[in-house]
């Protein structure tokens, strides 16, 4: 092992950028400003290269490539993309689903039933809370009316802070829930774009997409089959989840497993929109807010019953509409 290891390092010291660099360069619109900023930048994609080919190359039931993040350290990921989605909000309205030992599918997919969007990407902005608050909404909107309408993230960023979000620094779903309730509804996506930033507050009352009446947290938290009878009945569900790995930011496909992830120290929002299970092994079927080029066309499946992995049923929960 350490053998292998020093050969990576030499290779990446003496590397210069080459084809596979310059094609992802272009494929991902990256420029920057100084050739020594470059070079320092392709050291880290090459790092990243090195960790996606030896994953690979090991079989481990689920398979990574190289994307838009491929020049970015861990670090800077979690600073720039992830956030901190914290513990349950202490004063929280919510009213509970507590599992209840029914029969449900063994498989669900709600896209097939029409009550998902097409995946958004939140870009550098810390705002995934907000893609996961206005995806369950999405869904409980279109159940009660048959009408599927995308929602606007930048009113949850922009208007959202009294209830104690942070815009691009980060909030809860829960929190997005209660502002929409107070607030009487929230803009469509075409009426109130995002943009990816923190801005003023623009919600126009003349350009609501959707109301809910309040929220409910599923009971006990980290109960994988509580989740599963919700994920059944209700629609798509907003969870959170510990996203802060390497093989979770380069995921291309198959069922994630992280032995090191948190089921405790999440970092970030996401849409369960189905389960099921692939070649024995059961999954979640997650929505993400990476844009189509990431994962599957946006989508990822992760680890089902297997001591609630990366936290994806510690804090799920959905509005009531």
């Amino acid at each position: 092992m350490k053998v292998f290891l020093v050969a990576i390092c030499v290779a990446i010291t003496t590397a210069r950028p080459s084809s596979d660099w310059l094609e992802w360069k272009a494929k991902h619109n990256k420029q920057y400003e100084t050739q020594a900023d470059e070079m320092d930048r392709f050291d880290i994609w090459s790092t990243n290269m090195a960790i996606i080919d030896d994953h690979n190359a090991r079989d481990l039931g689920f398979e990574l490539e190289m994307n838009e993040f491929g020049d970015m350290t861990d670090e800077e990921f979690r600073e720039t993309v992830l956030t901190n989605i914290g513990p349950p909000s202490e004063r929280s309205n919510a009213s509970a689903y507590v599992r209840q030992g029914i029969e449900v599918d063994e498989e669900v997919d709600w896209r097939t039933k029409g009550y998902v969007t097409e995946v958004k990407n939140q870009g550098a902005c810390g705002s995934c809370w907000a893609f996961s608050a206005t995806g369950s909404l999405e869904g409980q909107h279109f159940k009660k009316t048959g009408n599927l309408v995308s929602l606007s993230e930048q009113n949850l960023v922009d208007c959202s802070t009294a209830e104690g979000n942070h815009g691009c620094k980060g909030g809860l779903m829960d929190r997005a829930f209660e502002y929409i309730e107070r607030n009487n509804g929230i803009d469509t996506e075409e009426s109130y774009p995002y943009t990816a930033k923190d801005g003023f507050c623009r919600f126009q009352e003349s350009d609501v997409g959707a109301t809910l009446t309040g929220y409910t947290d599923i009971l006990p938290r980290e109960d994988e089959n509580a989740l599963k009878e919700a994920a059944a009945t209700v629609g798509p569900i907003s969870v959170a989840m510990d996203a802060g790995h390497t093989s979770f930011r380069f995921y291309k496909s198959g069922v994630y497993y992280e032995r090191a992830c948190s089921s405790v120290k999440l970092n970030h929002g996401v849409l369960v929109v189905g389960y099921g299970t692939l070649e024995m092994e059961d999954y979640w079927l997650v929505k993400n807010s990476w844009g189509t080029t990431w994962g599957n066309r946006g989508y990822f499946m992760i680890a089902r019953n297997r001591e609630n992995n990366c936290g994806i049923a510690t804090q799920a929960s959905y509005p009531k509409v």
